[in-house]
């Protein structure tokens, strides 16, 4: 998720930082554009330093730089990339170029070219807002289906009182994510995500490993962070780089991976084991490099089962919870694979992969599942591996309420 964040001259600009700072919690990537008013109140490196990510400042670069091609068309990448356009605060002056279509600057030019929804923060003097030409541009964005934050009333910086504060950071973070239709129903619940291959050694130089790259079990953790959840993830060796908000433990074998996640299992509330963990392990790992000298033999032992450890904890605890959520990479009789180990593994649903696709499934961007339940099977078509993760989320939560009732419902029979 990406939304770029448009910071206006007012002196409500040193709070975008910390909205800055929340957007990246619920696992969005933040890009700041600023006017030329707003770098009088706060320096672009600020916004550079938390979001690690290059600051805009004006149309064509700095005057110590060469004009380029790049420059030049960068408000039509910038609007093309964006999930969002998020502008706090918003003064009189930006919202009357945005409701009049005035394009002089990066931000109002970016506002033109980008389809992304809009959500504007104004904040401003009291008589400014309560003026009507604020009233009618504003009027006009709303009918566009900008959505307005609307500003708190109270002391002024300008040292009068009433409206035209900035809303409070949570409330214009919370409001951008309901506008990108992201409900926040794990706020407070942990979910636990594993994610990746594991390597298993053979010598200090070759490893057994497997061809996943992660891609979905980190889409997954994104996925998760924008829900409101706290996210722990456990992550073979993989060349992703994980979402800033989330939890991060990095393993390389498979028994690394579940010390780590048996070290945690009991304070999530979800657990999904998206990782495509090895399934053999080397007996004897040779301390030196094994010289090519013709054929060698290889000694395996089965690796522990992670998802059977967990369900198998879960049972003799006699809980309900954690939820648990397996993957099955199947390549072959895959609907008759994966009830099999739902059923062995004693878990709530596992999501089939069919990883003989060469378009999707690993290395790829793309993904189509299918998750199969103790009484039902629900496909999901193929889409990014994020839409995917969103889509397998959405439906957890569905299956974890519509059960909800009947475990109640035991707990208050004689």
């Amino acid at each position: 998720m990406k939304i770029a964040l448009g910071v206006s001259g007012g002196i409500a600009a040193y709070k975008a930082a910390e909205i800055v700072r929340q957007l990246q919690e619920q696992g969005a990537r933040v890009q700041v554009i600023m006017t030329a008013a707003a770098q009088e109140f706060v320096r672009p490196l600020t916004f550079a330093a938390l979001s690690g990510e290059k600051v805009i400042t004006s149309m064509f670069g700095s005057s110590a730089d060469e004009p380029n091609l790049d420059s030049a068309v960068e408000h039509i990448s910038v609007a093309q990339s964006i999930d969002c356009l998020l502008v706090a605060p918003a003064t009189a002056d930006t919202i009357a170029k945005f409701a009049q279509g005035i394009a002089n600057d990066f931000l109002s030019t970016l506002y033109l070219a980008t389809t992304a929804p809009v959500v504007i923060a104004p904040a401003m003097n009291v008589n400014m807002w309560e003026h009507p030409a604020t009233k009618a541009n504003l009027e006009i964005l709303r009918k566009r289906g900008v959505h307005i934050v609307e500003p708190g009333s109270g002391y002024l910086a300008c040292g009068m009182v009433g409206a035209g504060r900035l809303a409070e950071p949570e409330q214009i973070v919370a409001a951008t994510l309901e506008r990108l239709g992201i409900a926040q129903d794990l706020a407070g619940e942990t979910v636990l995500i594993t994610a990746g291959p594991t390597h298993e050694p053979i010598d200090p130089v070759r490893y057994l490993g497997n061809r996943s790259s992660g891609k979905m079990g980190y889409a997954l953790a994104e996925a998760a962070l924008r829900r409101g959840a706290k996210v722990v993830l456990v992550s073979g060796p993989t060349a992703l780089k994980p979402p800033s908000a989330a939890e991060t433990i990095f393993v390389e074998t498979a028994q690394q991976m579940r010390t780590a996640v048996l070290d945690r299992w009991e304070k999530a509330d979800l657990i999904i084991m998206a990782a495509a963990v090895a399934d053999y392990h080397v007996k004897n790992v040779a301390q030196q490099k094994i010289k090519r000298n013709g054929a060698i033999e290889l000694q395996l032992e089965p690796n522990p089962d992670i998802l059977a450890d967990l369900g198998n904890l879960r049972q003799a605890a006699g809980k309900t919870k954690p939820m648990l959520v397996g993957f099955a990479a199947e390549t072959g009789n895959l609907l008759e694979n994966a009830r099999a180990k739902l059923t062995k593994k004693g878990v709530d649903a596992i999501v089939l992969n069919d990883v003989s696709r060469a378009e999707i499934g690993f290395n790829s961007d793309r993904n189509e599942v299918t998750i199969v339940t103790a009484i039902e099977t629900i496909p999901i078509p193929e889409a990014s591996k994020l839409d995917v993760a969103i889509k397998i989320l959405g439906t957890m939560l569905r299956l974890r309420q519509e059960k909800a009732p009947a475990t109640q419902l035991q707990k208050t029979q004689p």
